[in-house]
């Protein structure tokens, strides 16, 4: 994992044993029940990786919190115009943001775009050491869909809920370029 991260007047670190897991709630049962009590079990079995957002005063109060993992696409999933510009290999690697949560008591800070902008930050690093073409996000709802789509992830066809933004893509974003359609 790696060290602390600054998100303005906030710290994103990757999830310790003195972060209170049992007090956050997001509103989302599924979400809430998998970082209260599965979450340290899937970082201890290397399954994925967690990393909290906390303010520098309260280190131990969860804001939000997001997961990372490896993943694999097939090539077919990914529309026409994004497969020919991969390799005819029948499966890509990517990255998998499996979830990400903002507590409710602090919805309306933009809290989840820090997370967000984090995950790709640290995708895209990662991506220079284990290759990965895209980040996937597996979106629980339709406002979890939209939220994704408003920062130019793209639909899967077959699985709609099931979302991908380019690696290239993320680069352009991370240098402050526009991305190409």
């Amino acid at each position: 994992m790696s060290a602390p991260r600054r998100a303005s007047r906030y710290v994103i670190e990757p999830l310790a044993e003195h972060h209170a897991r049992a007090d956050f709630t997001c509103g989302v049962a599924q979400l809430d029940e998998y970082f209260r009590h599965r979450v340290g079990q899937d970082v201890r079995r290397g399954a994925t990786c967690a990393y909290v957002l906390v303010a520098p005063d309260e280190p131990h109060n969860v804001l939000g919190f997001y997961t990372l993992a490896s993943a694999v696409v097939v090539l077919k999933d990914f529309p026409p115009e994004i497969a020919k510009r991969l390799p005819r290999y029948p499966h890509m690697p990517a990255t998998l943001l499996g979830r990400l949560a903002v507590s409710l008591a602090h919805r309306g800070r933009r809290l989840g775009e820090h997370l967000l902008m984090d995950a790709l930050a640290v995708s895209l690093r990662q991506s220079r050491v284990v290759a990965s073409v895209a980040v996937i996000a597996e979106a629980k709802d339709q406002a979890a869909c939209a939220f994704y789509t408003r920062y130019g992830f793209l639909p899967f066809s077959e699985t709609p809920n099931r979302l991908f933004l380019p690696m290239k893509t993320i680069e352009q974003l991370t240098r402050g370029d526009r991305p190409r359609s």
